[in-house]
């Protein structure tokens, strides 16, 4: 039992070398924690240090950590807030949504015959992550039980093309866009701030937050029991989709208490709960199938991301929707909310971050029902 335990040693206290490494280094930290991770966990699993029967625990690991990680960043959502969003911003991103669902179900009709029969399940990853982020991905591969190297090889690309488009709207982007969009205007309720740090855990042990968070954790502890019980009622495939359904759904209705919302730090104690989820899933990798799987993978994302893009645009042009609002509804989408302060800070527009990551947030509630919806319309109109 030494190795295993040391193996649980690992996934569970591992993620804190990752936060320091990039606390201390700007290049690690330009990578992230969940890349630093994935990078630990596809080497401890391909030099033969993990038990061949390991993946009895591997699995409901897996599936323990993306269910408590849920309730907790969905904790943090203030959904009155959305009322506030300006009506081109909610445009925007919901052109971004169409745009996403229309490319990703085009390349599973071009991709399918090379992916293979879990293609399916791929492109409701790619709906998922591309409408919320790496929770909504995580959440979808889990409960379609999605083949763990496949999972890995979408992560993978995903960072890599993710990267590029990145490093595009930061520098000529805005250029490009203002070709085709009008220019960003400032609207009457401008100024409003978002200080909260995504990547943060400074403090968290301290009087005045750890009590109130170990509540939040007792709250997604009932959430993931009430979601588990999914297992005892339904077969084994059925219940990973419904187990996640419910633990969304009430990750959400909590977020509407007040007492809860307002526990400082839920997000990122989930995000830590995600950090251990990256951990496992890439240290279940068989690096010997994902190089063979990684460069196809590697063209349906390109082709995901970029027709994406100039789908967005080609709708915000008919709508006069303005480049600013595009390209920060875009990164909410293709990325996540936190990457959108430093898209916000490379366009010069510090006005544009609440519409970023208020969308990106709602990105984070439909992505993973929108995922498995149109997942199965794909798997139900290909059999």
């Amino acid at each position: 039992m030494a190795v295993p335990i040391g193996m649980l040693l690992f996934y569970l206290l591992f993620p804190v070398v990752a936060i320091q490494l990039c606390r201390r280094f700007s290049s690690i930290d330009k990578l992230g924690a969940v890349v630093v991770c994935y990078i630990a966990g596809i080497i401890v699993g391909n030099i033969g240090v993990i038990p061949a029967d390991f993946g009895k625990v591997q699995q409901p690991l897996m599936l323990v950590n993306i269910s408590l990680a849920l309730p907790l960043m969905f904790f943090s959502l203030d959904v009155r807030r959305w009322t506030r969003l300006a009506g081109k911003s909610l445009l925007s991103y919901m052109l971004q949504v169409i745009a996403i669902i229309i490319v990703t179900v085009a390349g599973y009709f071009i991709f399918s015959g090379i992916i293979g029969p879990e293609t399916w399940k791929v492109a409701g990853m790619f709906i998922g992550v591309y409408t919320g982020g790496t929770v909504n991905l995580g959440a979808i591969a889990t409960a379609l039980q999605t083949d763990q190297t496949l999972y890995i090889a979408a992560h993978t690309s995903d960072i890599l093309v993710s990267s590029v488009y990145l490093l595009f709207l930061m520098t000529i982007g805005q250029r490009i866009f203002l070709k085709f969009l009008p220019a960003f205007k400032k609207a009457d309720n401008a100024g409003e701030d978002v200080s909260f740090s995504f990547n943060s855990y400074e403090g968290i042990f301290s009087r005045t937050v750890f009590p109130p968070l170990l509540g939040a954790f007792g709250i997604a502890l009932a959430i993931f029991i009430a979601g588990g019980a999914s297992f005892l009622l339904l077969n084994e495939d059925t219940a990973f989709v419904v187990a996640i359904l419910i633990i969304c759904t009430l990750g959400i209705v909590f977020s509407f208490i007040p007492a809860v919302r307002n526990i400082k730090m839920t997000y990122q104690a989930g995000n830590y709960f995600i950090l251990i989820f990256s951990l496992v899933v890439s240290s279940m990798a068989d690096m010997s199938k994902l190089v063979t799987t990684a460069p196809v993978m590697l063209g349906y994302v390109t082709f995901t991301i970029l027709v994406c893009l100039l789908l967005h645009v080609s709708f915000a042009r008919i709508f006069k929707i303005d480049a600013d609002t595009v390209i920060i509804t875009s990164v909410a989408g293709i990325c996540s909310p936190p990457l959108v302060p430093m898209v916000a800070s490379a366009l010069k527009n510090r006005e544009v971050v609440i519409t970023g990551v208020v969308t990106g947030i709602i990105g984070w509630v439909i992505g993973t029902y929108l995922g498995i919806a149109v997942a199965y319309i794909l798997r139900g109109v290909t059999l």
